[in-house]
């Protein structure tokens, strides 16, 4: 056997530098994204919203380790196996999700004995075993006449065989793969116990032997840097890049300037990566203090009425005063409170003594009145309510008292609170009131499903109200100055203007009524002697605020940080105890994990060696996480348990890396320079960033090069799921970017030199992928990259030639990174960035269309036809039909879609063009496409063909030029189109064209 040699691959590219399997890690990502609190780290702090895919961060790792070898096909299948995205391992995947169920198989697979497999039961009064048994697959069981069941001593190698078969005969990998859990749900040594001597035996030549990942990775750590590889994030955020290297078996290393991602981090690392008996510890922790808070909680009768029911959730709203009349008036934007399973609704019945409503709470009411309920009394901006027959109406900017001062700022008449405040003032323009509770019944308390009703408020509630108020005005500020109370002023920025300007409110505690301040202090003062426990504080805080919601549909006190912002709410829920105690439960995933650290600070002041540097840094559109994390921060400043004492406790917004404009360049150079210096020559960086605008991605490759590092790869994943909250700036995709040491000494060049190399880089990379892509769709089906790999693959190779160089001309490339961009700027980058997006493009012919043709035709009618052709292999995804007008500078690419919507994206198709959008003046009317599309429709009007011939030899300049361009798009259209009037008036138009006799 050949024995294993340190540093063997020292001096090896690393795999992920020429192989990686975008595709299938980009739909096991968005999978992993969808499974929404089924996440692995979500449990811990779901209010961070940046954690990147751990299936994303376990392919990176890997191809950072894995050797590419003479046989790329042969190293992507391994590195494949290592994924379980292979066939055997998406089997296992597919049965331990029962993807299919016996008359299924039967249904589909051709079988000699079925029930070799399979037992059944015979329904048909004319069957009889004997003719049963000699049966051969498929069959339909139903239509036949019998169930069928696994036979119930199968051996699972049988069952996996069946499942493989099942699965050969779906087209996709994507169909293939929803079919199963993911990756990580199942045991992984069970998962990969059969890939492991197909591993060893592929990297035999180095000494190669390994029976689980973490001993893999550490024999190839010890191949490429001597020892088990350790791998750094300086913007570890939620902590998903450390946590899954550790996984893996790397020695890890975290920091960020945040404490509240680094306690995450913390937590990711050491609750759900502990030791078993660890775990058990803590779980006694939790459950210790849980009971201690249900005592105290029980012993106030804080949560509990003479009747023996105990509140499972308050409701509470804002009340005004009507300037029109001089009635209080509760603030609800709706009126319903249960739309799922009570059907109830809140009324309000005026009080003409007190000129206020009273809140009458009714369950079972009809789904007319359900539908009424969804109006409430403030409606578009204005304060709206009935009142003798008689609606009244009033903007609640005035009710705020809303004008602009000397220097043209929105200001408002609140009055702002100070540091003793925790509820209004009686003379506040806007009051608060308890309007409902949620009881849980008493002979439910010990039931794992609580029974429960909602009422309205009574006397014995305002009391018991009162009695909470009275505690908190007593103790806040023995509290404040103990550190269990925030005393932390709220800072004014993008995120925190909001809640001064529609509130007043002016210390972080004020975002808390008495009974969110109360809870949260017991649990907090119950929890603080353990590390554990305090990392599940935020958890808390984050649904017992003023800032969360109640969603009548789903009866649920929503998050704070639904969104990436903090959003003030008219009415807003406190959990009880039994509803809010399950927020600090220990998560379910448990995993051993090895060596890591995990500190606070500036990533520029970072330390630490380490061989493989993974970040997702700030950009562009990131979260204000350095603002809006002040909501957790001002709870935990004072007195953090260890670790957690040694770091700073504060958001330290001066220092935070902002997302855009010149400060943000300085500092990543900064950055990624500090880390650029603590790893090896042969060390490796990735960077992973959602791009937004070509400005962007210019900036950090600037950024990249004057930090000393040169691009070796790229790669796109689509990562993001959309949903309502991330309309807008968001977008679905991450860009991997891999980076070494740029080699030591000066290399100089000129630009109208360094153009002919890049285009040479990018002709020579795409044809290579290409090439692999030919020989695995000839015995898979379907090839390893789409359109957006290879065009990132060609932005990456142009940048491997831009950034091997420390100087283009005379400028050196440091000054030229920090300087300030000034607008409308086209750089030396901007521009050979386009010119590999061109040269990529060229090469990445549609399938069915002539090269000739393609490189005759430019922007709108390249993306429409690129489109159309991926639309027909299913690839209309929005980020695709983003990114293609991005790469082939479509003004609007908008005006010839159908549909935007995620998921939903398509083009429009020839007959829902109308004459505005084919006109002259517009993008797509003046050319060939645009000429075919009007041809195209007159032939749909039953136009003769000779007519339109005609036409398009007036219309078209230079027609006979152009004739062959518009037979070979027409056939195209005709090959890609779905729509069968379409595909014949096409087909009609190629032929003539065809066949026309020219003069």
């Amino acid at each position: 056997m050949t024995q294993l040699i340190p540093f063997a691959l020292q001096s090896t590219p690393a795999l992920i530098e020429s192989v990686f399997p975008a595709q299938k890690v980009s739909f096991e990502a968005q999978r992993e994204r969808k499974a929404g609190a089924g996440q692995t780290l979500t449990a811990l702090g779901s209010y961070w919203k940046g954690r990147k895919p751990l299936i994303l961060v376990r392919a990176i790792v890997l191809g950072c380790l894995l050797p590419p070898t003479d046989d790329a096909e042969k190293d992507l299948e391994i590195y494949e196996k290592l994924l379980a995205f292979d066939e055997e391992g998406l089997a296992k995947r597919a049965l331990a999700n029962n993807a299919f169920k016996p008359k299924e198989i039967l249904k589909t697979l051709d079988l000699t004995d079925p029930w070799e497999y399979f037992a059944y039961k015979i329904k048909s009064p004319i069957l009889t075993e004997e003719q049963v048994e000699l049966w051969t697959a498929p069959f339909d069981s139903d239509e036949e006449g019998i169930t069928v069941r696994w036979q119930s001593d199968l051996a699972e190698g049988r069952k996996l065989k069946l499942y493989t078969a099942m699965l050969r005969t779906l087209s996709s990998y994507e169909d293939r793969a929803v079919l199963c859990k993911r990756p990580e749900e199942l045991d992984q040594t069970e998962l990969f116990a059969d890939i492991w001597p197909l591993v060893n035996a592929h990297y035999r030549q180095w000494g190669i032997n390994a029976n689980s990942h973490q001993e893999l990775v550490e024999q190839l750590g010890k191949l490429r840097f001597g020892h088990r590889p350790k791998v750094g994030d300086t913007f570890c955020g939620g902590g998903s890049i450390p946590f899954e290297a550790a996984r893996l078996g790397c020695d890890v290393y975290a920091s960020d300037l945040n404490p509240i991602a680094c306690m995450l981090t913390w937590g990711a690392l050491n609750i759900i990566g502990t030791a078993p008996e660890k775990r058990a510890e803590i779980e006694k922790a939790q459950r210790q203090v849980a009971e201690a808070v249900d005592s105290e909680i029980t012993e106030l009768g804080i949560e509990h009425d003479s009747k023996g029911n105990r509140a499972y959730a308050y409701l509470y709203c804002l009340e005004t005063r009507c300037p029109q009349t001089g009635w209080m008036i509760p603030m609800l934007p709706s009126l319903a409170i249960s739309k799922r399973r009570y059907d109830c609704r809140a009324y309000l019945i005026p009080d003409y003594e007190n000129k206020r409503f009273n809140i009458e709470i009714r369950s079972g009411v009809s789904e007319v009145e359900m539908d009424l309920a969804e109006r409430g009394t403030v409606q578009d901006g204005f304060l709206i309510y009935s009142l003798n027959g008689k609606t009244y109406k009033s903007p609640i900017k005035t009710l705020r008292g809303d004008y602009r001062d000397s220097e043209g700022n929105t200001q408002n008449r609140l009055r702002r609170w100070e540091k003793h405040d925790f509820k209004p003032r009686p003379d506040d323009i806007f009051q608060e009131r308890l309007y409902c509770i949620q009881w849980i019944t008493p002979d439910s308390l010990d039931k794992k499903q609580k029974e429960t009703f909602f009422a309205a408020v009574t006397e014995e509630d305002l009391a018991c109200e009162r009695q909470v108020e009275a505690i908190v005005a007593e103790n806040l500020a023995q509290w404040q100055a103990a550190g269990l109370v925030p005393d932390m002023v709220i800072e004014p920025g993008d995120k925190t203007d909001e809640l001064i300007r529609t509130r007043g409110w002016t210390y972080w505690h004020h975002l808390f009524n008495a009974r969110h301040i109360l809870l949260n202090v017991i649990v907090a003062n119950l929890s603080k002697k353990f590390p554990e426990s305090t990392v599940f504080l935020p958890a808390l805080f984050n649904r017992s605020s003023r800032n969360t919601h109640w969603n009548a549909s789903r009866e649920s006190a929503e998050a704070v940080f639904q969104s990436q912002a903090l959003n003030t709410f008219l009415n807003y829920p406190a959990r009880g105890w039994l509803y809010a105690s399950n927020l600090i439960e220990i998560p379910e995933y448990q995993y051993k994990i090895g060596s890591n650290n995990v500190i606070s600070c500036a990533v520029e002041k970072v330390s630490s060696e380490n061989d493989i540097w993974i970040t997702d840094p700030p950009y562009a559109d990131a979260v204000h996480y350095h603002e809006i994390t002040e909501f957790f921060i001002a709870w935990l400043r004072k007195n953090p348990p260890a670790p957690f004492d040694e770091w700073v406790w504060d958001s330290r917004r001066a220092l935070a890396i902002k997302g855009s404009g010149d400060d943000f360049r300085r500092g990543m150079v900064e950055a990624y320079s500090a880390m650029a210096k603590h790893m090896p020559n042969n060390g490796m960086q990735c960077v992973m960033f959602t791009h937004q605008s070509t400005s962007v991605w210019s900036d950090m490759i600037g950024i990249f090069w004057a930090a000393g590092l040169q691009v070796v790869g790229a790669w796109y994943i689509a990562t993001e799921t959309t949903s309502e909250l991330k309309k807008g700036g968001y977008v679905q995709g991450t860009v991997i970017l891999m980076l070494r040491k740029r080699p030591a000494g000066e290399n100089r060049n000129f630009k109208n030199r360094i153009l002919p190399a890049v285009r040479r880089e990018v002709e020579a990379q795409i044809k290579q992928m290409l090439h692999l892509n030919d020989e695995v769709k000839d015995k898979h089906g379907e090839p390893v990259f789409n359109d957006s790999d290879l065009q990132m693959a060609g932005y990456a190779a142009a940048l491997k030639v831009l950034t091997a160089y420390t100087h283009i001309g005379d400028e050196e490339v440091t000054t030229f990174a920090l300087r300030p961009r000034q607008k409308g700027q086209i750089t030396v980058v901007d521009e050979i960035v386009q010119q590999a997006s061109e040269a990529a493009n060229s090469l990445l012919v549609p399938e069915g269309l002539q090269a000739d043709t393609w490189n005759a035709i430019k922007g709108i009618q390249r993306f429409y036809l690129r489109m159309l052709g991926m639309e027909t292999t299913g690839s209309s995804k929005l980020d695709n039909y983003q990114n293609f007008a991005k790469a082939f500078h479509v003004e609007d690419y908008a005006k010839v879609m159908t549909s935007l919507a995620p998921n939903k994206a398509r083009l429009k198709s020839i007959e829902e063009f109308t004459s505005r959008d084919l006109g002259d003046s517009t993008e797509i009317g003046s050319t060939y496409l645009g000429k075919l599309i009007i041809a195209l429709q007159q032939l749909l009007q039953d136009k003769e063909p000779q007519v339109v011939v005609d036409y398009l030899n007036t219309d078209v300049t230079n027609f006979l030029e152009a004739r062959p361009l518009l037979i070979d798009m027409v056939g195209f259209i005709a090959a890609k189109t779905k729509i069968g009037k379409i595909k014949d008036v096409a087909e009609i138009l190629s032929a003539r064209l065809r066949n026309q006799r020219l003069a």
